[in-house]
């Protein structure tokens, strides 16, 4: 199956791959690992008149780790890259799953961090990891550069806040909380396979007033492939948040989570039956969280 007619270009730099953007607005698409714009190109989902390849542009390729401040990674890089970052798997352990977990290794070595976000999909993998890590991106356009949080960057399916002549140029992950736990779980029909549901969690742990037991001092939530966008379940985390962990809670945290995701029945699955694995997972992911961050849980 071919690609439809489309003029290539290449930018030698971000400013001139935001010009060539913004010249050809909304026709133009950018071309970083190719694994989902060719997909889409040639199954017509996608028909962009022009094409603009910024794999030449140098300097955005990397993953670099600043202590207090967090990590910061490149446009370019492959999520094989973040896969394999022992700086990644050791301080942000829950990125390295969900890395870990995309697609085959051969996708992994073409596709980028970036371009999974900017993709815009419902189940992208890196979503929910970077989402509880309170993730931004950095994004600059003709003359311009902001910061978006990685929960508002996702607009709708397929959508996100890019406007034309703007790209990506790397992701900011915050140094995670002391002594925070965060995990991430995909439920498929493969490993290798989009996630039919994703959860990630993360938990911070507080001392009680007293001589009290620990508690959740916060924690947050995110679930991707049920509902339009990836998503903070909040309604989840209120559950939880200020309290002793119990068996009891974290039951009602999972089911707050399920009610409040927007599943629909496609190719991988009916709505109700991702509903189900929401909750299932969202228990998983939480005790595997609360267990990392050395939070007993209760019987009750």
């Amino acid at each position: 199956m071919n690609v439809p007619f489309f003029t290539y270009l290449e930018a030698t730099s971000l400013e001139e791959a935001c010009a060539l953007l913004r010249e050809h607005s909304s026709d133009a698409k950018v071309l970083a690992g190719g694994t989902d714009l060719l997909v889409k190109m040639k199954h017509r989902r996608l028909v962009p008149t022009h094409v603009v390849n910024i794999k030449g542009v140098p300097g955005l390729d990397y993953i670099e780790h600043e202590p207090g401040k967090g990590l910061r990674i490149g446009a370019l890089t492959s999520i094989e890259s973040v896969k394999r970052s022992l700086t990644v798997r050791k301080k942000f352990p829950v990125l390295h799953q969900a890395a870990a977990y995309m697609a085959t290794i051969a996708i992994r070595n073409r596709a980028t961090l970036v371009g999974n976000i900017c993709n815009g999909s419902p189940s992208a993998e890196a979503a929910p990891a970077l989402i509880v890590l309170g993730a931004e991106a950095r994004i600059v356009g003709p003359g311009s550069e902001r910061v978006v949080a990685v929960e508002d960057f996702f607009t709708g399916p397929g959508c996100t806040v890019l406007e034309p002549g703007e790209i990506v140029a790397e992701i900011l992950v915050p140094e995670p909380p002391a002594g925070s736990s965060a995990v991430y779980e995909k439920h498929s029909l493969r490993r290798m396979d989009v996630a039919m549901v994703g959860v990630a969690a993360l938990v911070v742990p507080e001392r009680g007033a007293g001589e009290g037991p620990a508690v959740c001092g916060d924690i947050k939530i995110a679930l991707s492939a049920v509902a339009p966008t990836p998503m903070r379940a909040k309604n989840a985390e209120s559950v939880l948040r200020g309290m002793a962990p119990t068996q009891a809670l974290i039951a009602a945290a999972a089911r707050a989570a399920a009610e409040e995701s927007r599943p629909v029945t496609d190719i991988r699955g009916k709505a109700e039956t991702r509903r189900s694995i929401v909750e299932q997972l969202t228990a998983q992911v939480l005790h595997q969280a609360l267990r990392g961050a050395k939070l007993e849980v209760g019987s009750s």
